[in-house]
């Protein structure tokens, strides 16, 4: 545990050192959570389990998604955190996720809040496939967190693909889980208003096979469809504001490439779907840090991807798009990264595609969160200046 500075009333260090003795003598690694005091004031709150968690209600407007989207700001994803693949959040080198680091985020001008989250450490691995109630809780602070700074928030299933891959043969073991999953957080969040919208899947995919990042196979984007429904399906059941919530819809991978676009399936057709794509454009720069950024031809690739992207979603099927992860490694000169940063989001938003900037505190950072400071100060503040102007 590292950086974690923690307050509490006595009986609460007395719990904490009990339970990390009782992790102790078990073989299985327990996930440590961060404290949490409840300062400042929140809007039409209310109480509704033994959790200590406060609830945000709010409302869903009968608004369209393009409305929704047209409202929110450029985003940051809250990278390699709750999405460790682990018990122990802390593995992927960044502390636990904390107000500061979200006042941080908000404080700079960042309008939306994307939360990675991997579940499948802290849910059942049997029917009926129960989440972890303190995990849940911690998820959902972070979540509260950014409501009250007035950002729109984002929450995802992240990295489950190791279970949940769009595998044929797969599907009737998967979609109940799955299903469960989503039943589960939509339950505890069903009070909350349209600013919080669900992701049901990221980047979903078959890991290893030959297609992974080219849109799969028919087969499995078929599938992939038949998942999507599952969870737009459980969400819906579950009633309250759950009923019309905005969800966020990803293609295969959230690729972008013809037949991952064309054969995603909006499922029953719902009208509050928006599509999530990523798209680290162009591939070799922005992911591999292997090529320079700036001519002419790399600006003229970059709008022909999103005018095609542009014309697929929101001329053809009308429907609207978030650019849910994009960026550069920090590898690229600065020069570039600045450069690529302020001609990415200016095109992205002249064509209506709402991009959500990646950072993982390592190859992608911005915000050291372990000390609140931006090394990236720069490049955050073109991303957003960018998106004012």
């Amino acid at each position: 545990m590292k950086n974690l500075k923690f307050k509490a009333a006595p009986y609460l260090i007395l719990t904490l050192i009990l339970s990390l003795i009782f992790a102790c003598s078990n073989s299985e690694p327990e996930i440590v959570f961060i404290s949490s005091d409840s300062d400042g004031q929140q809007e039409e709150q209310s109480t509704d389990d033994d959790s200590g968690v406060e609830e945000i209600a709010g409302v869903v407007r009968d608004i369209s998604s393009f409305e929704l989207v047209s409202e929110m700001g450029v985003g940051w994803n809250l990278g390699n955190s709750f999405d460790v693949e682990d018990r122990d959040k802390t593995l992927w080198n960044n502390p636990l996720p904390s107000q500061e680091i979200i006042d941080q985020v908000s404080e700079l001008g960042f309008k939306t809040l994307r939360i990675p989250v991997t579940w499948d450490y802290h849910l059942g691995e049997t029917a009926p496939y129960v989440l972890e109630e303190e995990y849940l809780d911690e998820v959902q602070k972070i979540v509260n967190y950014g409501l009250l700074n007035d950002m729109f928030v984002i929450l995802d299933t992240h990295h489950e693909e190791s279970w949940a891959g769009p595998v044929p043969e797969n599907f009737d073991e998967v979609s109940p889980r799955m299903s469960s999953l989503w039943t589960q957080i939509a339950e505890r969040f069903k009070n909350y208003g349209d600013k919080l919208i669900f992701e049901p899947l990221n980047e979903p995919r078959v890991i290893g096979s030959p297609n992974e990042w080219s849109g799969g196979t028919a087969a499995e984007r078929t599938i992939l469809n038949d998942l999507h429904r599952v969870c737009q399906e459980a969400i819906r059941a579950t009633g309250g504001n759950n009923t019309n919530r905005h969800l966020l819809i990803s293609t295969y991978a959230a690729s972008t490439v013809p037949s991952a676009m064309d054969d995603l399936v909006i499922p029953n057709n719902d009208s509050n779907v928006i599509i999530s794509l990523h798209a680290y454009f162009p591939f070799l720069f922005a992911l591999e840090g292997q090529e320079s950024w700036g001519t002419e031809s790399d600006r003229e690739d970059l709008r022909q991807e999103f005018d095609r992207i542009r014309n697929k979603w929101i001329v053809e099927e009308q429907r609207p798009i978030i650019l849910g992860e994009w960026g550069a490694v920090v590898q690229n000169s600065l020069p570039e990264r600045l450069d690529y940063a302020e001609f990415y989001v200016t095109e992205a938003l002249e064509r209506d595609l709402l991009p959500i900037v990646w950072d993982d505190g390592g190859n992608f950072i911005l915000l050291n969160r372990f000390n609140l400071f931006w090394p990236n100060l720069q490049v955050a503040e073109t991303i957003i200046e960018a998106a004012n102007n």
